[in-house]
């Protein structure tokens, strides 16, 4: 393995602000928790690989490891965890960041996204939403989680897995039960994260988000000015979303001055018209972090001629989806589940994610197969 590999190349936040650059006091409690770490009850499993990270983070790696680095949203999120939290946080983001470098796989992805709804208020124009065949009702694309559902999946991954993110094709906030799925997260996963365009984010909502008290709240915006903003986030306007984002900043500092949630504006790079350094002005008093992620063409993902990339692509390594309906997916470029290798409630997530959909598919993409396959042939990720 080429020791100078690192995993910053399937990182898509191109540029954050608000995050800590400086990881020497981080460093220094890895540090002082890997000295006492053989007094620590772990399996042998966990041992292992917490061992790895923490060698890698402080310069000992064996020759040919990966050379492991924080990036600066990460270093934010490990100042807010406990001491106790850093065992679970390492082992957790060490597979997040190198298993999709190294192709190595255990029991449970690193990170799973629960969709509880695929239903979304917008159309934005580098968004899936605005195809008509998504859409459609008729298609059985469009639906809302049961609660039942949700629950299933929760009980299968708590304790195997730390990264749970609410989002995916729709807008979670939309979903009918979002305050009863919230308050069953509770406290449950450490690196818990919410995507929402806000547009639903009332004072009701905005307490069950910062009960459950999220690793990060992520509001998608991607220009100060309304114009702007009103043509790339179609049905949206600013004005609702900044006074909802505002209210949220004052009931977090009002109610849960103690709180470790992180907020981001991240705002999807597709314009020469949009200006971070406007984005990162206009929404500094009232989120902790403003970013821009890179963009995807995957709102026609389906359509697009093959682009040459032969790469395995990261996700197959980091991350599952769990759809409405219970269906697991590789990713949500492939948004109408050409690629999905079952369901949950026939099969656990542990047993996808290990069975034979995914194994072929990984396949494919180590012996430079990714080129037969769609819609991986015209993705971008890597």
């Amino acid at each position: 393995m080429d020791a100078t590999l690192t995993y910053t190349k399937a990182v898509s936040i191109n540029r954050i602000s608000g995050a800590e650059t400086d990881a020497t006091a981080v460093l220094d409690r890895v540090r002082s928790f890997h000295a006492r770490m053989p007094a620590l009850s772990l399996d042998s499993y966990r041992r292992t690989i917490i061992d790895r990270a923490c060698r890698a983070l402080l310069n000992q790696a064996a020759p040919g490891e990966v050379d492991y680095r924080l990036q600066p949203h990460v270093i934010e999120e490990l100042k807010r965890i406990g001491d106790d939290g850093l065992p679970r946080y390492i082992f957790y983001r060490y597979r997040y960041d190198v298993f999709p470098l190294i192709h190595e796989l255990d029991a449970y992805p690193p990170c799973v996204q629960i969709e509880p709804t695929s239903i979304c208020n917008y159309r934005c124009v580098f968004c899936y939403q605005t195809d008509a065949a998504f859409t459609k009702g008729r298609n059985g694309h469009m639906g809302q989680m049961s609660l039942e559902t949700f629950r299933r999946v929760v009980d299968e991954i708590e304790g195997e897995v730390e990264a749970v993110t609410l989002a995916s094709r729709g807008e979670p906030l939309l979903c009918k039960q979002i305050t009863e799925m919230l308050a069953y997260l509770r406290h449950k996963f450490l690196a818990l994260k919410i995507n929402t365009n806000a547009w639903y984010l009332d004072e009701k909502k905005a307490h069950a988000i910062l009960d459950t008290e999220p690793n990060t709240l992520v509001f998608s915006a991607d220009a100060a000015d309304p114009e702007l903003y009103a043509k790339l986030r179609v049905n949206g306007t600013l004005d609702r979303v900044m006074k909802n984002v505002r209210r949220f900043a004052e009931i977090k500092a009002k109610h849960y001055p103690d709180s470790r949630t992180i907020t981001r504006v991240s705002g999807v790079r597709y314009s020469e018209e949009q200006n971070f350094d406007e984005l990162e002005k206009f929404w500094h008093d009232f989120v902790d972090q403003v970013a821009f992620v890179d963009y995807n063409p995957w709102e026609n993902a389906y359509e697009l001629p093959a682009n040459g990339k032969t790469e395995p692509c990261s996700d197959l390594w980091r991350r599952a989806f769990v759809w409405w309906d219970g269906r697991v997916n590789p990713c949500d470029v492939d948004y109408k589940s050409a690629l999905s290798p079952g369901v949950v409630g026939k099969q656990s997530v542990s047993e996808l994610w290990r069975g034979e959909g995914y194994g072929k598919l990984r396949s494919e993409h180590l012996n430079d197969g990714r080129q037969g396959v769609t819609p991986c042939r015209s993705c971008v990720v890597v």
